[in-house]
């Protein structure tokens, strides 16, 4: 009696555990599958705290899509197009390679955008070890703005 409960524990545990982390996998374009693991993004109310919070250290945030920029993102257009590519990796140059590198692109979800792949493999292929993508599933204005997130304020 004891295993059989041990064994139905372990059973409902695991499916709470199946369920939870199939409800965070981000579905894959036809065609092109993502180059990033679960591990590998940064969800925006980690990232907000991080730019709200005087004492943590700052992550380089580089926005490669036509989005807005979040507080503190450098613009480097977007990573779909070969010459701004080239400028994102001039603009990673003389960032250390142990650095908090987050990239984030929010114009479609990630299924669709054309962006985010090519930077995060670049961002990969030159060595970063903590290369983040910025987890915004649905579009910079759902995932980020509208829950008032710190933003770069347009002049």
């Amino acid at each position: 009696m004891k295993n059989s409960l041990k064994f139905t524990v372990a059973i409902f545990l695991f499916s709470i555990v199946s369920i939870s982390l199939n409800a965070q996998t981000i579905p894959a374009s036809p065609g092109k599958p993502n180059n990033w693991t679960q591990a590998q993004l940064i969800q925006p109310a980690s990232l907000a705290s991080l730019i709200k919070n005087p004492k943590a250290a700052k992550p380089f945030i580089f926005n490669i899509g036509v989005e807005d920029d979040i507080k503190g993102a450098r613009n480097v257009g977007a990573a779909s197009e070969k010459a701004n590519l080239e400028a994102f990796k001039k603009a990673l140059a003389n960032v250390p390679k142990k650095s908090m590198v987050v990239v984030y692109c929010g114009c479609c979800p990630f299924n669709k955008c054309p962006n985010i792949r090519p930077a995060f493999k670049l961002v990969k292929d030159l060595g970063f070890t903590n290369a983040r993508l910025l987890n915004v599933p649905t579009n910079l204005n759902t995932d980020w703005i509208s829950k008032g997130y710190p933003m770069d304020i347009k002049k």
